[in-house]
């Protein structure tokens, strides 16, 4: 994204007023409108209040945690996350993202990293309005059926609930039944990096997947990729 695209308003939820201010100060830098909250119930009323495109998202906050403000406001209106942890800890990462979140920062952390992941995150959602006009026809996969047009994906006859980006990186895997897609393929067409430098959150995120549809469905290629089968 470049400061010519349109104004986006971005939620900072940060219980360090110093880590608030200075996140919120580079955001806006960058152009953005910001909008800041200290704790988890402030947190769920801004949201309400603003209505923002993403939300930055400290993991430990006062009232409540961010887990659950991830919960309450994905509930309310699906919006890209991008989750702050103080501990690279993968338990917290995969909680994190099975309830909503789609990216991840790990304390200390630096701006340029920050704001390069929150511009991933916009390009991404951007993206995926635009596929929506032209979106594939559903895949069978034997018991796993992704429907592009709907958005749903359902296996063994029940509905799968997926966060939104773990959609786009089902479909992205179910385009090309059984072949091996790459990681940095998935890089570029799922999240929008021009670089693999974020392969840790694509390995988090894929399994989480797996806990949805199925361990076995996912096959790693260690050092290259992932590929969807059918079974």
């Amino acid at each position: 994204m470049t400061r010519q695209d349109p104004r986006r308003t971005i939620l900072v939820v940060e219980d360090e007023p110093l880590i608030n201010q200075m996140v919120t100060d580079r955001l806006r830098a960058e152009g953005h409108d910001v909008v800041q909250a200290h704790d988890g119930p402030g947190a769920v009323d801004a949201f309400v209040a603003h209505e923002p495109d993403l939300v930055v998202l400290d993991l430990m906050l006062p009232g409540f945690d961010g887990l659950e403000v991830c919960r309450r406001v994905q509930a309310l209106r699906p919006v890209p996350v991008l989750m702050l942890t103080a501990r690279d800890d993968e338990t917290d990462v995969l909680v994190g993202l099975h309830v909503g979140a789609d990216d991840y920062v790990t304390k200390p952390f630096r701006q340029r990293e920050l704001v390069a992941r929150v511009q991933a995150l916009l390009r991404r959602v951007a993206r995926a309005a635009e596929l929506a006009a032209t979106a594939s026809p559903s895949r069978t996969l034997g018991s796993l059926v992704v429907d592009g047009a709907a958005r749903r994906v359902t296996v063994d006859g029940g509905e799968v609930h997926l966060t939104p980006l773990e959609f786009d990186l089902l479909a992205a895997l179910a385009a090309e039944p059984g072949a091996v897609v790459d990681r940095e393929t998935l890089m570029r067409d799922v999240w929008g990096w021009s670089d693999a430098s974020g392969t840790r959150t694509l390995d988090s995120h894929v399994k989480t997947l797996r806990a949805k549809i199925g361990a076995d469905r996912l096959r790693t290629v260690h050092g290259v990729g992932y590929a969807l089968e059918a079974r």
